[in-house]
């Protein structure tokens, strides 16, 4: 079903799905910057936005470079999230130490994938691993006694939201797998647009930015709260369906 849509985009719905990707990266960017965040948050976003875009060069092309775009600032992103909960003070606990350590660990990663190892079952394992070590230092971080019990209950509902929309994607996409021969019939048979419904690869990426999204906010929010600065801040959402952190505004005096 390449070029079904257009002449010019190799897989249309999994281009335009990423949109969801990219706009609550953006977000994240703005609002970092906006709030004088800090380099290290603003890094995670822009590791977010590279998946995004990366994602939509490889649907757009089908090429092993873009594969490349795609696959690699997953983990890229993850480490920088990793990282960002480890270092969670404003100054570095471990100094240069642990970024040389994770760049040099990822460098290795990265080479051993694109000449020797060109298999996505290890970009899978490698990125699962990373993931876990980010995720048991987010749970870490929910419970220091230093984050108060309001900005708690927030992280608690940014940590559950990431990873129930993370598993529902990973289940999604392993449908496709499976039945991506009787997927793709029933696209033939209804037609555009409503074959749009049974793409389910662009629901993965849907819930994979979602999910990602609210584990970059929690990584975003932890650090805010550690200054005791959560009181001033809060989560909306962009034309109603993009979560980003900003300033609560201030109540109305009558």
């Amino acid at each position: 079903e390449n070029y079904a849509v257009s002449n010019y985009i190799a897989e249309f719905w999994n281009v335009f799905t990423n949109v969801t990707m990219v706009t609550i990266a953006l977000l994240g960017v703005y609002s970092s910057i906006k709030h004088h965040q800090g380099k290290r948050v603003i890094a995670i976003y822009l590791g977010m936005l590279f998946v995004g875009i990366g994602s939509m060069c490889f649907h757009a092309t089908l090429k092993y470079g873009t594969q490349l775009l795609d696959e690699l600032p997953m983990l890229y992103v993850c480490t920088l999230a990793f990282y960002s909960l480890v270092e969670i003070e404003r100054k570095p606990r471990y100094g240069w130490t642990l970024p040389v350590s994770l760049a040099a660990i990822q460098t290795f990663i990265t080479l051993t994938y694109i000449f020797w190892l060109q298999n996505p079952v290890f970009h899978q394992v490698v990125f699962a691993v990373t993931a876990v070590g980010a995720g048991l230092f987010a749970y870490k971080r929910l419970n220091d006694p230093r984050v108060s019990n309001g900005a708690r209950r927030v992280l608690v509902r940014f940590f559950m939201l990431g990873h129930i929309c993370m598993l529902s994607g990973f289940l999604i996409w392993n449908l496709d797998n499976i039945f991506c021969e009787r997927l793709r019939s029933y696209r033939s048979y209804v037609g555009m647009p409503l074959d749009a419904v049974f793409q389910l690869h662009g629901w993965w990426h849907i819930l994979t930015a979602y999910g990602c999204g609210y584990m970059l906010l929690l990584v975003h929010y932890v650090k805010i709260a550690y200054i005791g600065h959560d009181n001033l801040f809060t989560v909306k959402n962009f034309l109603g369906v993009f979560p980003h952190i900003t300033l609560r505004e201030p109540k109305k005096v009558d």
